[in-house]
């Protein structure tokens, strides 16, 4: 199991001021000292964090990019135009603060399926964050997407109540009927130091993608240790 570290938060405290800092090259190079698998940048419509610079920018440092994208042509012009190592499809809206539940795979079939072909074509692995639902795994299945990301938000805030057995077992049965189907399984979306252990109990999970725990963490230990006890939990 991988790790990929989310940096955008990195560039949402910078853009709260305006100029340069916090550096997400700075912080995109500390993360790669260590042994993570991609860097996670979200490339939201309305730009509130990572701007079109930064991912090229980061790219050009040789890391692998794991572009976060709502399903718009602007945005898809931009991922052809970068060629990052994968892109993971989410849903968005304006007035969230951060990505609410997994995209409605189902709802949009044929257009994904049309949409993610030139994507796979440039050689792009292509991810959809989902509900461990069945209908959306079977629909991610449909469109010929290479992964999903099981959204772990439910099962996240139902183990701070201490009652996440129900949401887990979900992960766990949405996990199995993807890899049953040729889909291979990331998740993330609410993970942090307390429950990430959990996830080693999810067979064959390749990779969880992690942002603000580790930001948060780095504000007090820094973002090379932040990066070194999340490896240490999830090996």
């Amino acid at each position: 199991m991988k790790l990929g570290v989310n940096i955008h938060h990195i560039a949402t405290l910078r853009n709260a001021r305006g100029g340069v800092e916090p550096s997400i090259i700075e912080a995109a190079k500390t993360a790669l000292r260590e042994d993570i698998l991609a860097l996670t940048m979200h490339l939201r419509e309305d730009r509130r964090h990572i701007q079109d610079k930064d991912l090229y920018d980061v790219k050009k440092l040789g890391a692998k990019i794991n572009l976060e994208m709502a399903a718009t042509k602007e945005i898809h012009d931009i991922a052809l135009n970068l060629v990052p190592y994968s892109v993971c499809l989410v849903p968005e809206r304006r007035q969230e603060v951060t990505t609410e539940g997994g995209l409605n795979v189902f709802a949009q079939k044929d257009y994904l399926k049309e949409y993610i072909k030139p994507l796979q074509d440039k050689g792009i692995l292509v991810s959809l964050f989902i509900d461990p639902d069945e209908e959306q795994i079977k629909s991610a299945s449909y469109i010929g997407a290479d992964y999903i990301e099981m959204h772990t938000g439910a099962f996240s805030l139902a183990f701070q109540e201490g009652n996440y057995k129900e949401e887990f077992e979900k992960l766990k049965k949405g996990a199995k009927l993807a890899q049953t189907l040729g889909l291979k399984v990331n998740a993330g979306h609410g993970l942090n130091y307390e429950n990430v252990y959990l996830m080693k109990e999810i067979p064959d999970l390749c990779e969880l993608n992690i942002g603000h725990s580790i930001i948060s963490r780095a504000i007090f230990v820094g973002l090379s240790q932040a990066v070194k006890e999340m490896l240490s939990l999830i090996k």
